[in-house]
């Protein structure tokens, strides 16, 4: 199925998030099932009322952009999760100073998972502070990096 481009949809829902205090993080299209996901997420977190809130908000603004050119889709608002990895230079900002999970592709000083605080970023690389030392990590040798999950 064609749709309108991501970008599209995304600077055109951002114009209703923003105000609402909700931030865009990702958008999905799934061609097998023709459905169109927006993952969420706020200052206080993301619960089942924040979805359900801001799926009422953009129902009918976003059946007026017509993103699938006016053929059948669902419409999913979600959390994106407390595990998703990082993908955007909004992801690393927002988890600066906080505690991260990194899985690399090769071990680096005979580790592959590295656990400890994200302290810098830049385009090429991330500085994680572990409990023993700091280090540079290029960007091209980490698998997946995301908020580390902590239980208590």
């Amino acid at each position: 199925m064609k749709i309108k481009p991501l970008a599209e949809i995304l600077d055109f829902l951002e114009k209703i998030a923003q105000p609402m205090g909700v931030e865009i993080v990702d958008l999905e299209w799934n061609d097998k099932s023709c459905s169109l996901t927006v993952y969420i997420e706020t200052p206080m977190g993301v619960d089942l009322d924040t979805c359900e809130r801001f799926h009422n908000a953009i129902l009918d603004p976003i059946d007026e952009l017509d993103p699938t050119y006016d053929l059948p889709y669902t419409l999913n608002v979600s959390s994106p999760g407390l595990d998703r990895p990082f993908k955007t230079e909004r992801d690393f900002e927002r988890n600066l100073q906080g505690e991260v999970e990194v899985k690399l592709f090769a071990p680096l000083k005979g580790q592959k998972f590295i656990e400890g605080v994200l302290v810098a970023f830049d385009e090429n690389t991330v500085t994680i502070k572990t409990e023993k030392e700091e280090l540079k990590i290029s960007r091209n040798k980490i698998a997946k990096i995301n908020k580390a999950i902590k239980f208590d």
